[in-house]
């Protein structure tokens, strides 16, 4: 398997995500700063917490610099794929623009409660390698902040709005929820993106 390497920016699910890698025969380089992602082929971009102090430690730790300059596919996950976009409405910080966009809050309307926690089924939009054997398969979310539906979309999910659920943009993928919580469709999108070409 190449070499996977996963960011440790002070994400919660950074641990879980390296247990999930194990379980299907990878062990994941851990990468504290931008200069330990030279020759990683893939990189995971874990995280759970807030944007704007998410965004300060991949400032602090070089990461911010580097990752929209990769030409490896890169995976963010969570709050992990929310920093990949333009922008964030939690505390209107500018993020990675590795993706074009606006993460905003979700409308706590109709009863629903925020954050969106549990499980919901993933709407697949638009064929694609990344997807194989997921189509409207069940996955576990935790998050007050969703992305727009764009071009970039490939799954989306509804919970009171529609929201991107699985992106991609040429090397770069993002998964809103938590592949490593989602039993055996969440280790069938990592496996997903560990055997995928990138293009």
């Amino acid at each position: 398997m190449t070499a996977v390497a996963v960011i440790d920016a002070g994400g919660a699910n950074f641990g879980s995500v390296c247990y999930a890698l194990q379980r299907l025969g990878v062990q994941p380089h851990i990468a504290r700063d931008a200069e330990s992602l030279a020759g990683a082929q893939r990189v995971i971009l874990p995280g759970v917490g807030v944007a704007a102090q998410a965004m300060r430690l991949l400032h602090e730790r070089g990461f911010a610099e580097v990752l929209p300059t990769l030409d490896v596919p890169v995976l963010g996950i969570c709050l992990g794929m929310q920093v990949l976009f333009a922008s964030s409405a939690e505390g209107d910080v500018v993020c990675l623009k590795m993706l074009p966009g606006r993460v905003s809050k979700f409308h706590a309307e109709d009863g629903l409660r925020v954050p969106h926690m549990g499980w919901n089924t993933l709407q697949s939009l638009r064929a694609s390698p990344l997807m194989a054997g997921v189509d409207q398969a069940s996955v576990y979310f935790v998050h007050s902040y969703a992305a727009p539906v764009t071009a970039d979309c490939l799954a989306s999910c509804h919970y009171g709005q529609t929201f991107s659920a699985v992106v991609q943009r040429d090397n770069v993928v993002g998964m809103q929820f938590h592949p490593e919580r989602s039993g055996a469709a969440g280790a069938r999108l990592l496996s997903n993106f560990l055997h995928w070409s990138g293009v």
